[in-house]
């Protein structure tokens, strides 16, 4: 074992082994498959580690049962407390309910409801309070102080670690000469846990794995505190990944990374919602915006000869909601949809002649509306504005054209 500042060590291979043993009938053994589409876009095989499948929908399961199995039969007694918007609390739910362990979670106000739901499904106590999951962890570490109850956290304990590197000794198993293992970066549980397996199980047989993190731009704290040399809080914006919105990194995962994390690189909101599009177009499935990071990573050109290559699909808990526009968004990422304006005459015919146009370019027009009213409109004129769907960029860019020559002026709105 290396020892790391802060950590009593780094675990061992042994270490994952035991811990993969103590989960096994509990966790499901989730799919690696081959991605002939990401493969083109990377120039190197890639294979998809499908823990989106897992159950409770996320990779978080591995190390929240793991960290209860090793509780004395006295601090089960006393219950556990944890403080999560999703995937942690249905984890710790669903491994306190297995255990027969009183569990409690809070979630902030605004939580989804299909987690909210799963996590009551699950056995739990919920407490719906505060705005952020930064209070409802504050409230979970006062209810522990005030009941006895053991906190649970979500990455920053290294039994977590553990678990969660289990993962990463099946796709050693699932890919024997994989090169490069790419997952997203909240408060490094993960990656922490994968990276260790991974390169242990890799020495053992005379190989080397990198392992690359990805961070949301609107929520990159690792960047900041690897310079530092210590974790930093950073201010945080909104990101449609909200299962990696975390403003500081843990201690524990923090020395791991900084030893055995070969790179990380940031994506936009942009890039997840494409990354999103094309795991339901290519690899028909379901991957919330936290768990395709990797796969944003990679189409937008942020990791490059990377030879063999595994993206980890963390989860797959999105709302419906959400999904339906991002959807909407990595279309319009993607050059495929476009809201267009175009000035118009304000006489007979005019909305025919347009939508047959954007018909002769193949476009279609989704959506249409046309108004009189507007700053800077003539008391002759009228705006008709677009939603139209088409190919790609290079076909938005022909169907805009087909107006331009017949007279029309049209201007595509930002997203």
């Amino acid at each position: 074992m290396t020892l790391v500042p802060g950590v009593a060590a780094i675990p061992s291979l042994e270490e994952f082994t035991a811990a993969a043993e103590s989960l096994s009938g509990v966790i499901s053994r989730t799919p690696t498959e081959l991605s002939r589409a990401l493969g083109e876009t990377l120039g190197s095989p890639v294979m998809l580690k499908m823990e989106n499948l897992q159950r409770t929908g996320s990779f978080k399961i591995r190390g929240a049962t793991y960290r209860l199995s090793r509780l004395t039969e006295e601090e089960r007694s006393r219950g556990v407390v944890a403080a999560s918007a999703g995937n942690h609390a249905q984890g710790v739910a669903l491994a306190a309910q297995m255990l027969g362990i009183p569990a409690t979670i809070f979630m902030p106000l605004g939580v989804p409801v299909p987690k909210l739901l799963a996590t009551r499904g699950y056995g739990a106590e919920v407490v719906l309070e505060g705005e952020t999951v930064a209070t409802s962890l504050r409230l979970a570490a006062e209810f522990a102080e005030r009941t006895g109850a053991v906190l649970i956290h979500p990455f920053d304990h290294r039994d977590i670690v553990v678990g969660q590197g289990t993962l990463g000794l099946e796709v050693i198993q699932d890919v024997p000469d994989v090169d490069t293992v790419i997952m997203g970066i909240g408060g490094g549980g993960l990656i922490a846990g994968v990276a260790a397996a991974v390169k242990a199980a890799a020495a053992a047989t005379g190989r080397t794995v990198r392992v690359i993190g990805v961070q949301a731009e609107n929520a990159a704290a690792v960047p900041p505190s690897l310079e530092a040399g210590s974790p930093v809080e950073i201010q945080t914006h909104p990101t449609i990944a909200d299962g990696i919105l975390v403003a500081r990194p843990g201690d524990v995962p923090f020395e791991i990374i900084r030893e055995l994390v070969d790179e990380v690189v940031t994506v936009s909101e942009d890039d997840i919602a494409r990354a999103l599009l094309v795991l339901l177009e290519h690899a028909k499935v379901v991957v919330e915006p936290a768990g395709a990071v990797g796969v944003a990573a990679i189409l937008a050109g942020k990791v490059r000869d990377t030879g063999v290559t595994v993206p980890i699909l963390s989860g797959g808990n999105i709302d419906p909601m959400l999904l339906q526009r991002v959807v909407a968004h990595g279309l319009a990422a993607s050059g495929r949809y476009a809201t267009v304006r175009v000035p118009l005459p304000d006489r007979p015919g005019q909305l025919a002649k347009v939508s047959d146009l954007l018909a002769q370019a193949g476009a279609n027009v989704m959506e249409v509306l046309h108004t009189r009213h507007g700053h800077g409109l003539q008391i002759s004129d009228m705006i008709l504005q677009l939603s139209i769907e088409t190919r790609g960029p290079e076909h938005t860019e022909l169907a805009l054209e087909t107006l331009r020559r017949a007279g029309f002026a049209p201007v595509v709105v930002p997203d």
